[in-house]
């Protein structure tokens, strides 16, 4: 069987686990000459400090939050990394998962490549995990990068 990859997928929400995950993500993309797909979801409702209650962000504040997005997702990568490689910026309002999934059927994506927070039992039912869901119903490959957990060394003298 021969395994071919030409699209990645690499959700990211900017955290240090996310950051982890695109180191690998990158060298996927540069084994398999793959284009590399940067997604940022912007969640549609924004919680009150103080409230029960979430609140949709006004439209003016939705176009200054994904024009933000887009200017730190051209910088996530860099600039010699993707003068030689195709790197395509997207930045989406919606729930995570669904973005993610959506995005990756539309572009055809064959590999996700997400970080995890590796949040356990009540915090983690709390919040659910982004990453748990998209292994459970992607239809694509995910490939999930814990922070803590074993990296793989890169031995330049073989390369």
């Amino acid at each position: 069987m021969i395994i071919s990859i030409k699209r990645i997928l690499f959700p990211t929400d900017f955290s240090e686990p996310a950051k982890e995950a695109q180191l690998y993500a990158m060298a996927l993309a540069e084994k398999f000459g793959a284009e590399l797909h940067l997604l940022h979801v912007i969640p549609p409702l924004i919680p009150y400090p103080d409230a029960a209650f979430p609140y949709a962000l006004p439209q003016s504040e939705t176009e200054l939050q994904i024009g933000a997005a887009n200017q730190r997702l051209a910088k996530e990568v860099d600039s010699a990394w993707s003068q030689q490689h195709v790197v395509v910026h997207s930045t989406v309002m919606g729930l995570a998962v669904d973005e993610i999934l959506s995005y990756a059927k539309e572009q055809e994506i064959d590999l996700l490549v997400v970080g995890t927070h590796g949040h356990t039992g009540l915090s983690r039912l709390l919040i659910g995990s982004v990453a748990e869901k998209l292994v459970r119903i992607s239809l694509c490959p995910v490939l999930t990068v814990h922070p803590k957990g074993h990296q793989f060394l890169v031995n330049e003298e073989a390369s």
